[in-house]
């Protein structure tokens, strides 16, 4: 008796592109003449952008409240279980099929100048008259009935190509998972993931604001750069522990050395190009990594392997000029802070090098409560630079690193930088969203472009190894992190204010000032609430800017004989009247080890 065989699932990516495709079919549906421009699917599921406009004087007004029959179209596609078909056409017949749609048109010529097969995917057989057809590489899935559980979850506005030059479309953004209670989970991590978002946080807890005057950067408020200057301490004392020198270099930087090291052949869309009055062109450019400045330091005088490993950091303000589709509050600004450090080492080093800044990393994690998910080796791009025999021997080491610390990891396929192979540690946050912050790159290519020496220990010229690492990444992002991660209440070491101190009545003033001054001398950021407000209204303000301590001062505590405080906790706890020496003690000790969560006095 013969046994059918089972067909394999589908893979994610394929269903989501394929639900992409059954929403701009039910769009064609419902809004006659809306133009299809282009959508993928994503890491969280998918998007699809269109045109609103259907003539010349008329046009769709698309919004969420458009989806619930929108969706309802979609399961009657999904439920007809239409097959999706695949063809092969020539660059005629597909300009002749999507004639009418200009941005269907675009692709094509893309398409055509890079040599490219051009494919269709149908949802119904081609012959059909209520098919519907789209440019596509695919993957897709076999039929739309194997499409499991979706939603759509907002729309937004997003320009062509990314570029704030072109004709401003209507994205959808939706999901889509094998089971109803995958979707369940992703939708509740979503609605946490808004309660949460570092720009509301942001604005709820004055740290930080955005302006015309300088779009997608970022002004500080007293809170959040105190919040910055907490990260950039903590930087300092593990880098100066470490024996790592702090280094501070120019945000300007001449053509000459942009070109030298191969950022303006590599990275030139990103880079702010600067015009100095004496020149005609644009001469110069503001940093978009801090590698370039570093280098010149090594350059300064001769090195000698006595030196090395010479490890040198750098919190640098650098620029990349991102499109407005691409920022996204202090988490992808144009300007922000690189934790770069740049070790120069032999090559014998730079295994034993690299295994340190790995371990560092994960000191760093231990610190903010953040886990590893996962780990990338990231090879060869493309464009690079640098020999085959170089880029070989890099990749080698790395892998090599991986096996002997034994951490399991992806590769991603040419996906390094353009002078070396790379490390990417991906983060897990407290609702379980993955992000990339630390970077480890070995390259041996731009101690070669800038013919970088150090005298060896027989007394010869020989070329140093470089390695670049970041532990934050940008530090604003790992903030946006942060965050989003602790919901705004943060460790007691790194919250911008500390304690708040709430006088019951003007009565007790004095001791307030008093009390204030004890803890301002012990490092401790305090600050009164002097408002007119009663205490209830006073605790709860300073619950809702989530203040990890609040010390209520009335009669009794004022005339204490050893300067007592009743404390509560932002999460409400009420730990009575306590001594002030004995409050003191108890969270400089949280303070110094850096405690995640607060403890009992």
């Amino acid at each position: 008796m013969s046994q059918k065989i089972k067909s394999p699932a589908p893979s994610l990516e394929a269903m989501r592109h394929s639900c992409e495709h059954v929403l701009h079919q039910a769009m064609d549906e419902l809004f006659p003449g809306l133009k299809r421009a282009m959508g993928p699917a994503t890491k969280d599921g998918f998007y699809f952008d269109f045109d609103p406009d259907y003539s010349s004087h008329q046009s769709y007004k698309i919004s969420d409240s458009d989806f619930k029959r929108i969706e309802a179209r979609m399961k009657k596609i999904i439920a007809a279980n239409l097959p999706i078909v695949r063809q092969e056409i020539s660059i005629t017949k597909a300009r002749k099929l999507f004639k009418g749609n200009p941005y269907k048109l675009d692709w094509i010529d893309q398409i055509e100048a890079k040599g490219e097969k051009t494919t269709v995917y149908w949802n119904g057989k081609p012959d059909q008259k209520d098919s519907s057809v789209d440019l596509c590489k695919g993957p897709h899935v076999q039929t739309t009935g194997q499409i499991g559980p979706f939603k759509l979850l907002s729309v937004a506005g997003a320009y062509w190509h990314g570029d704030e030059k072109n004709k401003m479309l209507t994205r959808i953004y939706g999901t889509c998972f094998p089971s109803q209670k995958d979707l369940d989970q992703f939708i509740s991590q979503q609605e946490e993931a808004k309660k949460r978002d570092h720009r509301r946080l942001g604005k709820d807890l004055d740290l930080f604001s955005f302006h015309p005057a300088a779009p997608a950067d970022i002004f500080w408020h007293p809170k959040g750069y105190t919040l910055m200057k907490n990260l950039f301490q903590y930087w300092r004392q593990i880098h100066e522990r470490d024996d790592y020198l702090e280094v501070r270099t120019p945000v300007i930087l001449s053509r000459q050395t942009w070109d030298q090291s191969g950022h303006t052949t590599f990275f030139i869309q990103k880079m702010y190009r600067v015009l100095t009055p004496d020149a005609k062109k644009w001469n110069m450019a503001l940093k978009p990594m801090n590698c370039d400045g570093g280098i010149l330091i090594y350059q300064s005088r001769p090195r000698s392997y006595k030196e090395f490993p010479l490890k040198m950091g750098e919190l640098g303000v650098v620029h990349r000029f991102e499109s407005s589709g691409e920022t996204h509050g202090i988490i992808r600004p144009r300007e922000f802070t690189q934790d770069d450090a740049h070790i120069y080492c032999t090559p014998k080093q730079v295994k034993d090098e690299i295994k340190k800044i790995i371990d560092l990393c994960f000191e760093v994690y231990q610190v903010f409560g953040l886990k590893l998910d996962h780990l990338e080796l990231s090879t060869r791009p493309e464009k690079s630079i640098g020999s085959d025999e170089v880029w070989e021997k890099a990749e080698t080491i790395m892998r090599q690193i991986l096996k002997e610390k034994n951490i399991p990891h992806k590769i991603n396929e040419g996906d390094g930088a353009f002078y070396g192979p790379k490390f990417d540690f991906h983060l897990k946050d407290a609702i379980g969203r993955t992000w990339q912050c630390s970077t480890i790159q070995l390259d041996f290519a731009q101690p070669e472009n800038f013919q970088l020496e150090y005298t060896a220990s027989n007394g010869q010229k020989e070329r140093p190894v470089m390695i670049h690492r970041v532990l934050y990444g940008s530090v604003e992002r790992f903030l946006g992190i942060l965050i989003e991660h602790f919901a705004g209440a943060f460790p007691l070491w790194l919250s911008p204010l500390q304690v708040k101190i709430i006088p019951i009545t003007d009565d007790q003033k004095n001791y307030a000032q008093k009390i204030k001054a004890k803890l301002f001398e012990e490092g401790i950021r305090v600050e009164i609430d002097s408002q007119s407000e009663t205490m209830q209204a006073k605790i709860r303000q300073a619950q809702l800017e989530k203040v990890p301590y609040m010390l209520i001062l009335g009669k009794r505590e004022a005339s204490s004989p050893d300067n007592q405080v009743s404390v509560r906790q932002r999460d409400g706890q009420d730990l009575g009247a306590i001594p002030l020496e004995k409050f003191i003690n108890s969270i400089k000790k949280q303070i110094k080890e850096k405690s995640l969560n607060l403890t009992k006095i």
